[in-house]
């Protein structure tokens, strides 16, 4: 049988393609969200969608904004990591080297992205509620502990653990429920929430920078979890899950094992991860440990990356609706390698300004493109929860080594090791996107041909 990205089911036997798609963004899957005109009335199946998406409306762009608290605290709180790792580097509040402290933000990392494998499953089931309100408190909870925290292994614990769990708990089935209210501009709404993050990344460092020097870093690590409890009352309102699965789903879905194209794709994410990261991570570090910036400048450089990729989540993922998600996502992946590999040439603070704008705008394409290829890779809706749960946890394992393994890189003797450390990511940044292109040729006939 051919792959769900080969063809758009029975319904494409009797109705074209609109113009405007390409052989990818029609996605050659079978898409029970998408209104069709069937020969023949169309079999009920227990995971079809109740009708076709109302693609707008008040209720469609509410889940939108809900969504967009949602990014704001989970991977805006992890886009504010980089202060978090250069204020542990000062060893004002434990002793750690780098590659360790490290570990801190790639565990965070790694647990957003693996818990999807539970939280899938259970939004799939109808537990939404229940998954908002438990990852809400583990946020704010691991957010209150990380205050109180004076040992490595304490902020291991509250904010690796607690808050990257939370994180997962919400993440999966957000970008699970967004794509179900649109058909023609899922991009578009991805793309809006998840510039979230890119908000959360510039409030949340600047808020954590400021108020270390003025009140001290337990005080400033509680106003994030007081603004973390407020801006996560409005998803706790608003979201509702508008496709039902009538009896339980497997928890995993082995036949993703066997689908080519969706495996290509997450072994491509991993490995993006791993560029992305070490970039997230040592953004900040690098011009101060230079002396290209001062230690002020140096907390502000996390929040102007992240500002940087405000536009990268929303006009990448617009674009892509209009010309492939695969179209949009391969070529500025190799501008993001590109771009890192030129962070070598950077030698001022003017110029490592220009490039966390640059790098922040093509980063953002990471975090916002992934979500609708998996939708595209998955051809019943009804399973996009546990698809996109088991996407994320595999590509989580390049969180997982990027911090790490950068940091051992880097070194801990002085010169640290810059020039190994950019290269390392532009390289897995570089390879990355060569996989994208080639899925993008395999979707003409490879791998497609392969599976038939």
């Amino acid at each position: 049988m051919a792959s769900p990205i080969a063809q758009n089911g029975p319904s494409n036997l009797v109705e074209p393609a609109p113009a405007h798609h390409d052989s990818e963004t029609s996605t050659g899957q079978s898409d029970p969200e998408k209104p069709t005109e069937p020969s023949s009335p169309p079999e009920k199946d227990a995971g079809a969608s109740p009708g076709p998406p109302p693609n707008g409306g008040l209720v469609a762009w509410l889940q939108v904004v809900a969504g967009f608290f949602i990014f704001f605290n989970t991977w805006g709180i992890l886009s504010t990591f980089p202060v978090f790792q250069t204020y542990y580097e000062s060893g004002e509040l434990f002793e750690a080297s780098s590659a360790n402290i490290s570990w801190i933000g790639s565990i965070q990392c790694f647990l957003l992205q693996l818990t999807g494998l539970i939280s899938g499953p259970v939004y799939d089931r109808g537990y939404l509620r229940l998954l908002l309100a438990s990852g809400s408190f583990m946020i704010v909870f691991g957010l209150m502990m990380l205050s109180l925290c004076t040992e490595y292994w304490q902020a291991l614990l509250s904010q690796a653990f607690c808050v990257g769990i939370g994180g997962g708990l919400l993440f999966v089935p957000t970008v699970s429920l967004i794509p179900t209210w649109f058909s023609t501009r899922i991009g578009l709404a991805v793309g809006i929430a998840s510039s979230g993050s890119s908000l959360g990344g510039v409030i949340y460092p600047i808020v954590l920078s400021r108020l270390i020097t003025q009140v001290g870093f337990p005080w400033a690590v509680r106003s994030i979890a007081f603004i973390t409890l407020a801006t996560f009352t409005l998803p706790l309102v608003v979201f509702k899950i508008r496709v039902r699965v009538p009896k339980p789903r497997a928890i995993v879905d082995w036949s993703a094992f066997t689908d080519a194209p969706f495996i290509i794709f997450t072994v491509a994410l991993l490995i993006i991860f791993i560029g992305q990261t070490v970039l997230l991570f040592y953004i900040s570090f690098y011009p101060e440990n230079r002396h290209f910036t001062d230690t002020s400048l140096a907390f502000y450089i996390a929040a102007i990356f992240n500002a940087g990729s405000t536009l990268g989540r929303i006009l990448p993922n617009a674009v892509s609706d209009r010309i492939g998600v695969f179209n949009t996502m391969a070529p500025l992946t190799m501008l993001m390698g590109v771009a890192v590999f030129c962070l070598l040439a950077v030698h001022n603070a003017p110029g490592i300004i220009v490039m966390a704008v640059v790098t922040g705008f093509l980063s953002g394409v990471v975090i916002a493109l992934p979500p609708v290829c998996f939708r595209m890779l998955t051809a019943n809706k009804a399973m996009i929860g546990t698809r996109v749960g088991q996407g994320f946890a595999i590509a989580g394992f390049g969180l997982l080594l990027a911090g790490p393994s950068g940091g051992t890189i880097l070194g801990t003797v002085e010169p640290l090791n810059w020039t190994g450390l950019w290269v390392y990511a532009g390289v897995t940044v570089c390879a990355s996107s060569l996989i994208l292109f080639g899925l993008r040729f395999s979707k003409s006939g490879l791998v497609i041909k392969a599976k038939c």
